[in-house]
C-alpha cells in the first residue's frame, strides 16, 4: 500500500464516523483557539505597551530626582528630592560635555485649574523649554510652541494639548485666546497636535508654559530653579548608551557624587523601560498560554481514545489486511494518517476560529489582538503533532496484533 492509498483509506476511516471523528476534533480546535487568543491577546498587548512608551519621544533618556528624608525621619519616595536643576539641564545640552545628547528638556508640573471666561478645566501644567516638542515627538496642530524669547522674558503664555482646548473653548479656535492659572492670565499661542492617551497619562490632557513662567510665577516654592525631570534625547538609537554615559558622568561630577549608590538622582531608559515592560507581557502570556494548552492536552487524550476505539472496532479488518500481505510498518502508517487528518482538521479549524474571535474580542474590549504568521503555522504544526504524539500507541498496538488471532476474534 502506497502513501496514496493510505491516505485515501484514512480519510475514508475518518469520514465513516462523522460524528465521532467531529468530537474529536472538536477538542483539538478549543484548544487551538484558546492558545491562539492568549498569545494573540499577550502579542498585543506588547505591541500596545510599546507604542504608549514610543509616543513619549524616540531614543529618550528620563533623568529623576532622589528621594528625600523629612526632619521626623520620613524617608519619600524616588522623585521627592529637589536635586535636579536648570543648570544641571544647561550643563547637559553643552555638546562639549555631551555630544550624543541631541536634546534636552527640563520640566516642572503640577496639577492647576484654567479658566477661561465661564470654562474651567483641571489639568497638568507642565513648564520646560522650546526642545520639549523635540524630545517628546509632540507637533503643533495650529498656532505656535514656546521659544527662546519666552522663557527670558518669563511670559504668560501656553500652549494647550487638544483636550484642554476643547475643554476650555470647544471647537472654536483656542490661539489667542486667554486663560488663567492661579491668577495670571495667559495668552494661548498654540495648540498641540492629538497624541493619545498612556497608560501613565493622557498625553492629550495638559498646558505646556514657559519653564522661567512657571517656576517664578505660577508655581513659587522656596526652591524656583530645581525641575522634577530631565528629559534627555539621544542622536540616535545606537548612541543611546554613549548619551546615558555622559549624563551620568556630568551629573555625577556637578552633584560630587563619588559612587554609584550614593546618586541623588536616577536616569532611566526608554529601553530599560521597553524591555520591564516586555517582560511582564511575556510571563503573562506564557502563563496564560501555558493553561490553555491544557485543553490541547484533553483534545490529545481525545485522539487516543478515539483511535483506541477505532482499533478495537477494526480488529478484523487489521487481521484481514495482514493475511493479505499488510506489514506492521502499513498498518501503524495507515493509524497514524488518521490520527494526523484529525488533528490537521482541528488544527486549521481552530486557526479559523482564533482569528474570526480574536476579531471580535478586539472590538469588544477595546485591545489589539495580534495573530503573527509564526503562531499561526506552530499551532498547525502543534494540532498535527498532537495527532501524531497520541496516535502513536493506538497505532502500534493495532500494528502488533496477530493475524489469526484478529480474525477470529469475532
Amino acid at each position: 500500500m502506497n502513501w496514496l492509498e493510505t491516505i485515501r483509506t484514512g480519510l475514508d476511516a475518518v469520514r465513516s464516523h462523522r460524528m465521532r471523528s467531529g468530537l474529536t476534533v472538536l477538542g483539538i480546535l478549543i484548544g487551538i483557539a484558546a492558545v491562539m487568543l492568549t498569545v494573540g491577546l499577550g502579542l498585543g498587548a506588547q505591541a500596545q505597551i510599546s507604542q504608549q512608551i514610543n509616543s513619549l519621544g524616540s531614543n529618550l533618556l528620563i533623568i529623576t530626582p532622589g528621594s528625600v528624608t523629612s526632619s521626623s525621619g520620613v524617608r519619600g519616595g524616588s522623585g521627592s528630592a529637589s536635586t535636579l536643576t536648570e543648570t544641571d539641564a544647561t550643563a547637559l545640552a553643552s555638546k562639549v560635555v555631551a555630544p550624543d545628547i541631541a536634546a534636552v528638556a527640563p520640566t516642572v508640573q503640577r496639577s492647576e485649574s484654567l479658566t477661561a471666561g465661564t470654562s474651567n478645566w483641571t489639568t497638568t501644567v507642565v513648564g520646560t523649554t522650546p526642545d520639549w516638542t523635540t524630545v517628546r515627538a509632540r507637533t503643533v496642530d495650529s498656532g505656535r510652541f514656546l521659544t527662546g524669547q519666552d522663557i527670558t522674558d518669563h511670559a504668560a503664555v501656553a500652549v494647550l494639548a487638544a483636550t484642554t482646548a476643547q475643554q476650555l473653548f470647544g471647537a472654536r479656535d483656542a490661539v489667542g485666546e486667554t486663560v488663567t492659572v492661579n491668577g495670571v492670565p495667559l495668552t494661548v499661542t498654540g495648540v498641540l497636535k492629538a497624541a493619545g492617551s498612556t497608560s501613565v497619562a493622557n498625553e492629550d490632557d495638559q498646558a505646556v508654559v514657559p519653564l522661567s513662567t512657571a517656576s517664578q510665577r505660577l508655581f513659587g516654592g522656596a526652591s524656583r530653579t530645581s525641575v522634577q525631570s530631565i528629559y534627555l534625547q539621544a542622536q540616535s538609537s545606537d548612541r543611546l548608551s554613549a548619551a546615558y554615559q555622559e549624563a551620568d558622568s556630568e551629573l555625577s561630577a556637578l552633584h560630587h557624587v563619588r559612587a554609584p549608590a550614593s546618586a541623588d538622582f536616577t536616569i532611566t531608559s526608554q529601553q530599560s523601560i521597553l524591555n520591564t515592560a516586555t517582560s511582564i507581557t511575556q510571563t503573562l502570556t506564557v502563563l496564560l498560554g501555558g493553561i490553555a494548552g491544557i485543553s490541547l492536552l484533553v483534545g490529545g487524550v481525545g485522539v487516543m481514545n478515539i483511535m483506541l476505539v477505532s482499533v478495537t472496532e477494526r480488529i478484523r479488518e487489521i487481521g484481514l489486511r495482514k493475511a493479505l500481505g499488510a506489514t506492521p510498518r502499513m498498518i501503524r502508517r495507515q493509524f497514524m494518517v488518521e490520527a494526523s487528518v484529525l488533528g490537521l482538521a482541528g488544527g486549521v479549524l481552530g486557526v479559523l476560529l482564533g482569528a474570526v474571535a480574536g476579531a471580535g474580542l478586539s472590538k469588544l474590549i477595546s485591545q489589539p489582538i495580534v495573530f503573527s504568521a509564526t503562531a499561526t503555522l506552530g499551532a498547525l504544526a502543534v494540532a498535527v503533532a498532537i495527532g501524531l504524539v497520541f496516535g502513536v500507541y493506538p497505532a502500534s498496538r493495532a500494528a502488533r496484533l496477530a493475524p489469526i488471532e484478529a480474525l477470529r476474534s469475532e
